[in-house]
């Protein structure tokens, strides 16, 4: 190989070197660090986790995913029974031991895929709406199955989903007064604090954050 090949050939590496070097540094150092600064300058919350913390400072979860609120397992039990002091969330993915997700576990996300005429789906529903009649209905208050809203019998499409309707919430204040031993109007005042309307006023559908009221929830129970 003659001088001026060799030389070449140095200048080629040489600058296929300097070029990795650069590239590196731009894209590797450089854009990650003013895209992560510029979201903590103008998204930090949700740059962030879109985190919720209780009256203390701790982190409860996230506003993006939904959880589960329900008594400690029994021996013998395939699911728990939801703890009916809490608000409770949409189903996870269907009600019965062969659905999807019934924990709202971030390990698995995903609808059920069964058809709307599916027969065992029609029963989860309907033991899902008898459910939600018996678990609302106090002395006082009582539940018509015609009021028991989709989302109540339903899963998202994720089986993640934090929000419920603001129906779903409303039907289960009394319930929640009941058990908490709150005044029923301060509770349906909490949802209303924390329903969420449209998007800029026509987009999307008004919502409740669960986790949210949830955590309001227990900071009103303790006062």
């Amino acid at each position: 190989m003659t001088n001026n090949a060799v030389s070449s050939t140095a200048r080629v590496l040489g600058a296929g070197l300097r070029a990795l070097l650069v590239l590196t540094l731009v894209c590797g150092v450089i854009y990650p660090l003013a895209v992560t600064g510029v979201a903590q300058a103008l998204f930090n919350d949700n740059a962030n986790g879109s985190e919720i913390k209780d009256k203390e400072g701790q982190v409860v979860g996230s506003s993006l995913i939904g959880q589960r609120y329900d008594l400690p397992l029994k021996e013998g039990k395939e699911s728990p029974a939801p703890d009916l002091k809490w608000f409770q969330p949409r189903p996870s993915n269907g009600l019965g031991t062969n659905s999807v997700n019934t924990q709202y576990s971030l390990i698995l996300s995903g609808a059920t895929n069964r058809a709307g005429d599916n027969e065992e789906l029609i029963q989860w529903v309907k033991d899902a709406k008898a459910a939600v009649v018996k678990d609302n209905s106090t002395p006082t208050y009582q539940v018509k199955p015609a009021d028991v809203p989709a989302d109540a019998v339903t899963s998202s499409g994720s089986g993640l989903d934090p929000d419920i309707s603001p129906a779903y919430a409303k039907l289960q204040v009394h319930r929640v007064a009941e058990k908490n031993g709150l005044d029923v109007k301060k509770v349906e005042d909490l949802v209303k604090d924390h329903t969420t309307g449209r998007l800029l006023g026509f987009m999307g559908e008004p919502r409740v954050n669960v986790l949210e009221l949830n955590t309001a929830l227990r900071n009103l129970a303790q006062d």
